[in-house]
């Protein structure tokens, strides 16, 4: 069974590509409301990753936030921004999310 401090941290991952993407579109901090968007996405990713860590160890739990974020802004710099999609790309990002697993069942809470 899932832990909620694991459903934490899941959120908190699926957050942090949305504060990339704003990021990019805030242009340098330009335009104000995908600023604003930028910092309430950041904010909210940390307030939870922070709260799965309250349960999970530290290391695993920053490992899993990253990789989420990392496979989700590569999706999304495909989907959004038509990046392009080699097979080595996927390959990675498939030993991205297989670590992920990895540290999810071997992790003790």
């Amino acid at each position: 069974m899932i832990s909620v401090a694991w459903i934490y941290l899941i959120i908190a991952g699926l957050l942090e590509p949305c504060w990339v993407v704003s990021l990019k579109k805030s242009e340098k901090f330009r335009n104000i409301r995908w600023t604003a968007a930028t910092v309430a996405f950041l904010a909210a990713s940390l307030y939870l990753l922070s709260l799965s860590m309250v349960t999970l160890p530290a290391g695993t739990a920053y490992a899993v936030w990253t990789g989420i974020g990392a496979a989700g802004a590569l999706l999304a710099g495909i989907i959004l921004y038509k990046e392009s999609v080699t097979a080595a790309r996927m390959f990675f990002v498939l030993i991205i999310v297989a670590g992920i697993v990895g540290l999810k069942i071997t992790t003790v809470v």
